[in-house]
């Protein structure tokens, strides 16, 4: 009978939810697609996941804190019986679970060798685990409050590699299919995990938000290449300052870094409709001359202002974008429906199109549809995801409705 109950010195799983920096977990296989399946699921639930693949879990838990090792036996039981010797020799306090077939007679000589080297190991995650088993298995040591976030420097975060661009699909409310992305900007932080762009985005006026701009054009066009080999095109949409455009040289700038494909079909730049506020003739300028090379300017985050389209005159815009605080719960709010009603209507006689952002339930998708949006985006069709796992999933995969 296997022993699949952990020794009695292993640590509470309770005690890293009230941890104030999120637990890291540096996952240990031989199998590079049960190390991206696993580290994708940890990270969605708040881990800072390493890739221990090869020979670098010794490397990455020698004199580091790390709380927890996912080690599967895709190498053997000597290999796992290896690792458990090296852990133990460079003084590992975390924890460990191993991941195998629960048949594999291996299995309890490896927790027997762990006993016996004083490791703290925890149950074993039978194989083959879904999603939800895997989350299961690894609840207790999931933060279960959120960590309060410090604000960090984008400018050293640049420099050292952390940013990433990744991509939330955009739905055509009637086909439901993929009409688009839209590119956010992330950082994965060695200490704080995967960090949302509001804890390191500079004031549009700081002069490294222009270094940040040309990051996310290249990022964008090096993915629409990638997405391009698959899938053909299809329309992305990066988010710039408007204040970017005040540069006589930013719209040139913008070009060059566009793919030179004949597949392309052109780009959808977002500017913040509290940016528009303050300088709509540059807004409008900037819409006009960006026509020229199959860009397209799209008011992101329009929400109580919206009566100030009514000033523009003619609309040079192609996109308007309603916030979330206007959709979120739209299904049961009256005056939302409203307003959203009179964006939709003034956008028609404007020749822009209408994208609900923030859509999270089917009530709120139904009457985003019912009122007459035409893209829908939020996470009720998908979380912003990275460029590889948005091609792989959300790319070749029919549009779901939950």
């Amino acid at each position: 009978m296997m022993n699949q109950q952990p020794p009695t010195q292993v640590v509470p799983l309770n005690e890293f939810g009230r941890r104030r920096v999120r637990p890291t977990v540096v996952i240990a296989d031989d199998k590079p697609h049960i190390r991206e399946f696993v580290r994708e699921a940890l990270e969605d639930m708040g881990f800072i996941v390493e890739d221990g693949g090869g020979d670098r879990l010794v490397n990455l838990t020698a004199g580091r804190s790390m709380d927890l090792v996912m080690l599967g036996l895709s190498a053997g039981g000597v290999a796992a019986a290896q690792a458990l010797e090296n852990l133990a020799a460079t003084g590992f306090d975390g924890q460990i679970m191993i991941f195998a077939p629960a048949e594999f007679p291996m299995v309890d000589a490896l927790y027997e060798l762990g006993a016996q080297l004083g490791l703290k190991m925890l149950p074993l995650l039978p194989t083959p685990f879904s999603d939800g088993t895997l989350r299961h298995a690894v609840r207790g040591l999931a933060p279960q409050e959120p960590v309060a976030l410090p604000t960090l420097d984008a400018a050293l975060a640049l420099r050292a590699g952390w940013l990433e661009l990744w991509y939330q699909p955009k739905v055509d409310v009637r086909s439901l299919t993929i009409a688009g992305a839209e590119g956010l900007i992330r950082m994965r932080h060695p200490t704080w995990g995967i960090v949302p762009p509001a804890n390191f985005l500079p004031d549009p006026h700081d002069p490294h938000f222009a270094e940040l701009s040309l990051f996310v054009m290249e990022q964008a066009a090096a993915h629409w290449h990638e997405f391009a080999a698959d899938h053909g095109h299809i329309e992305l949409a990066i988010n710039l300052p408007l204040t970017y455009f005040s540069d006589p040289l930013a719209i040139e700038s913008l070009v060059l870094r566009l793919p030179q494909h004949h597949a392309f079909e052109g780009l959808i730049v977002e500017i913040n409709a509290s940016d528009l506020a303050g300088n709509i003739e540059l807004a409008k300028s900037t819409a006009r001359q960006l026509r020229y090379f199959n860009i397209s300017l799209s008011i992101d985050d329009l929400g109580a202002d919206w009566p100030l389209l009514l000033e523009i005159g003619d609309c040079p815009f192609a996109e308007i974008k309603v916030d979330r605080e206007f959709v979120h719960g739209l299904a049961d709010d009256r005056l939302k429906q409203t307003t959203c009603r009179s964006i939709i209507e003034l956008a028609d006689r404007l020749g822009a199109r209408t994208v609900a952002e923030g859509v999270e339930t089917r009530a709120d998708f139904v009457m985003a549809r019912d009122l007459g949006f035409d893209l829908i985006q939020g996470f009720f069709f998908g979380k912003p995801t990275e460029a590889a796992k948005f091609a792989r999933r959300t790319l070749r995969e029919p549009v779901k409705i939950n």
